[in-house]
């Protein structure tokens, strides 16, 4: 710590506080980020990290690193996909959640890099494009994306196929006979919200079913927004027959406004949802889901990270689609009217 400090102008205690991640004092973060760069940069390392490292180089080690995960389920899914795998082939998996901070994101991933994890595994819980951070950058090592991609392609990157699952969706109901769809969508301003509706317009053309802007309500994947959607669509002078919510929270507010209107599902109304979370089984009657493939992506990153002779695929940069598959339940039927 001396040498650091003697390097980075500033006082020994200062370089303790930095090191240490303590926050009681005030320090800019100029000088933290100088503090941290210069103690690189002479290899200084954390008796914590240092006995890790000494052990195994952290080569069995795989780093996840997500914006959010403890108030999100489809993030503990995707850490579930991981570990799967990972313990299978004898690695140990390290995780943080960044809560989308930039300071502390910067500072999580420079840490698994210089502990000389085997690979980062970077993941968001809503689909985006994303600029990678320096530190990742930087990294000598395999970085494998998950349900995120760069505009570059310069990581493999895993998503959900988001379009192709509103097209199924859309199709289930349509092979069931119904020509008047109505769709909940969740926030407009998100890619899933953009590529399930794309795949609900998609299958109705395919089918040659004009597209009825009425029948799209603008949700926030909420089940009040389900509830107040449902309601809506409900009062047009032509209802629909069947709806799609895209998510399954939507189609719990769904349920309800339909169940006090006095109409029966699937017999009056038929509905499908999106993301198949648990609650899908225990609704009455149980729902038609599509599946949110986050284990699968999990498993996935993984899959390229660990292969025979510990090399990655080849075919870097590639943006993988993962599949939503439909399960069928009980919440849809022919339609009673036309």
């Amino acid at each position: 710590m001396q040498d650091i400090a003697r390097v980075a102008e500033c006082s020994q205690s200062t370089v303790s506080f930095v090191l240490n991640a303590n926050t009681s004092v005030k320090i800019s973060d100029k000088t933290r980020k100088r503090v941290l760069e210069i103690a690189r940069d002479l290899g200084y390392r954390p008796s914590a990290m240092q006995a890790l490292q000494d052990r195994s180089g952290g080569r069995d080690a795989i780093a996840f690193v997500i914006d959010k995960m403890t108030t999100s389920p489809e993030g503990v899914v995707m850490l579930d996909g991981v570990r799967q795998v990972a313990r299978a082939r004898g690695a140990l998996v390290l995780t943080a959640e960044t809560d989308g901070d930039a300071t502390l994101e910067e500072r999580t991933l420079t840490m698994f890099r210089d502990l000389g994890v085997q690979a980062i595994i970077y993941a968001c819980i809503f689909t985006r494009e994303i600029k990678i951070p320096d530190a990742v950058r930087e990294a000598r090592m395999p970085v494998i994306l998950i349900n995120c991609y760069t505009a570059g392609g310069e990581f493999p990157a895993v998503v959900p196929g988001e379009i192709a699952g509103g097209h199924r969706a859309t199709n289930a109901l349509l092979a069931a006979g119904h020509r008047r769809i109505a769709t909940i969508t969740g926030e407009s301003f998100m890619e899933a919200a953009q590529d399930r509706l794309q795949g609900y317009r998609n299958a109705l053309a395919t089918a040659d079913i004009p597209f009825s802007p009425e029948l799209v309500i603008a949700g926030d994947w909420s089940p009040s927004a389900g509830y107040r959607g449902t309601q809506e669509l409900m009062e047009l002078d032509v209802p629909p027959t069947a709806i799609f919510c895209q998510n399954d929270r939507m189609a719990v507010g769904c349920y309800e406004a339909l169940k006090e209107m006095g109409l029966r599902i699937p017999e009056d109304i038929s509905v499908v949802g999106f993301d198949d979370e648990e609650i899908t089984r225990h609704m009455s009657p149980p729902l038609t889901s599509l599946i949110l493939p986050s284990r699968a992506m999990g498993r996935w990153a993984v899959e390229q990270i660990i292969r025979e002779g510990g090399e990655t695929d080849e075919r870097q940069g590639a943006l993988v689609k993962l599949e939503c598959a439909l399960v069928s339940r009980d919440s849809v039927a022919r339609p009673a009217r036309g």
